[in-house]
């Protein structure tokens, strides 16, 4: 967050700094209020890039096997320009190196999830998908699973058939 604080200070100067050269170029011709607005320019350009640049470095720099699922893209009305390209604002990955198949139902499948969105920490949760049965499961204390597979304590989330987080979880090695 501070680097793009920086990055978006060093871009209202730059263009501030252009403005000023072309108003020397011109020999004083430019109006006086041009070097303020290339400045606003820069600051909100170098804003609007930066937010639409995000998912593409956050997931870039995720470690290598993990699988970028459930991007979500709004718009919002203080971003007017959203509504005609929306900015990825989250995302979901799931972690395919640490998927783990219960031996004795192939069809239960645990695995971390992680949860990415713009200005805020990223959550991560274990859960436990049921292939089979389309359903879904946050690991949470006071939940177990018997040997033979079974959970026990589990609130089941139903999921459609499209899901891309149950989809990634369920997908044969």
């Amino acid at each position: 967050m501070a680097l793009e604080l920086v990055a978006a200070i060093v871009a209202a100067i730059s263009f501030a700094g252009i403005a000023l050269l072309l108003g020397k170029l011109m020999r004083g011709r430019l109006p006086k209020w041009a070097i303020t607005v290339a400045a606003a320019v820069g600051l909100i350009g170098t804003t609007i890039w930066l937010e639409y640049d995000w998912f593409g470095r956050v997931s870039a720099e995720l470690p290598e096997g993990f699988v970028v699922v459930d991007a979500q893209a709004a718009a919002n009305p203080l971003r007017p320009w959203t509504y005609l390209a929306p900015i990825t604002t989250r995302f979901s990955a799931i972690d395919a190196t640490k998927i783990a198949r219960h031996p004795e139902q192939a069809g239960l499948v645990m695995a971390p999830v992680y949860g990415f969105a713009r200005w805020q920490n990223p959550q991560n949760a274990l859960m436990v998908f049921d292939c089979a049965g389309k359903r879904r499961v946050v690991v949470t204390e006071g939940m177990e699973i018997a040997a033979d597979g079974t959970l026990t304590g589990a609130d089941w989330t139903n999921v459609e058939t499209e899901d891309e987080l149950q989809k990634a979880a369920c997908q044969e090695e």
